[in-house]
């Protein structure tokens, strides 16, 4: 179990969750919602992460945020049903949790923790997306895939991370052709090691410093609304 919203539970209000989640295998490509579905699935990602992507009428399309084990997506359909507003996908496979909207309504009817966790998390995706609007307007492609390699990296735990060409293209509203550019020049300044589909981070701190300031104000606004539960039962 690596989700930090469920992990960050009492042992007691985990139980009201436990008996209705399910774990499931997330396939990279899977299609989890377009715009105007109604939201009737959460979803707790451990080490998959999903995009929320905004379209336009043309078909482009554009990253608003991720999903990680940091999240969940489709919290507030628990508050009152929901219509999604953006095009959900999993980006990168891996495996989450998953319960109806209507069981974790139950569940926050008799433990107010529940209830204030999903406000803080709407909180920090809100961030997130506002965020994201602001970097996709004034920050360059490369600053931006950094960003997103970081913040993938910290959803996933690991420096190899699976995407495609198509992804990363659709993820920073480019072409594909900008897309092998950025990553060459990246791999050419020993930063990261590009193969078909995969991308290997070889130096995190020099990916840091080329990344655009919204990595760090994203992250630092996630850690004070949700601070992470496994870094506090750390052994000393």
């Amino acid at each position: 179990m690596k989700n930090r919203l469920l992990a960050s539970l009492s042992t007691a209000d985990f139980a009201l969750l436990s008996p209705q989640l399910t774990l499931v295998e997330m396939d990279k490509g899977r299609l989890i919602c377009d715009p105007g579905d109604p939201v009737e699935t959460i979803y707790f990602p451990h080490d998959c992460v999903i995009s929320l992507m905004t379209l336009m009428e043309s078909g482009v399309a554009i990253e608003s945020a991720t999903v990680g084990r940091e999240g969940a997506f489709g919290l507030q359909a628990a508050i009152a049903p929901r219509l999604a507003m953006s095009r959900a996908i999993v980006q990168v496979p891996g495996r989450a949790s998953r319960m109806s909207a209507g069981a974790l309504s139950e569940a926050c009817k008799r433990a107010p923790a529940i209830l204030s966790l999903i406000d803080r998390h709407s909180d920090a995706l809100f961030g997130h997306t506002i965020q994201s609007v602001a970097c996709n307007a004034l920050h360059g492609v490369e600053a931006r895939f950094c960003r997103w390699l970081l913040t993938c990296r910290d959803r996933i735990d690991t420096d190899t991370v699976s995407l495609t060409q198509e992804f990363l293209a659709d993820m920073l509203g480019v072409q594909r052709t900008t897309v092998t550019a950025i990553a060459g020049g990246l791999q050419s300044r020993g930063l990261i090691r590009y193969r078909r589909g995969v991308v290997d981070i070889l130096d995190r701190p020099a990916l840091e410093a080329a990344a655009c300031e919204c990595y760090d104000t994203v992250r630092r606004n996630y850690e004070r609304l949700l601070p992470d539960p496994f870094r506090r039962m750390a052994p000393a």
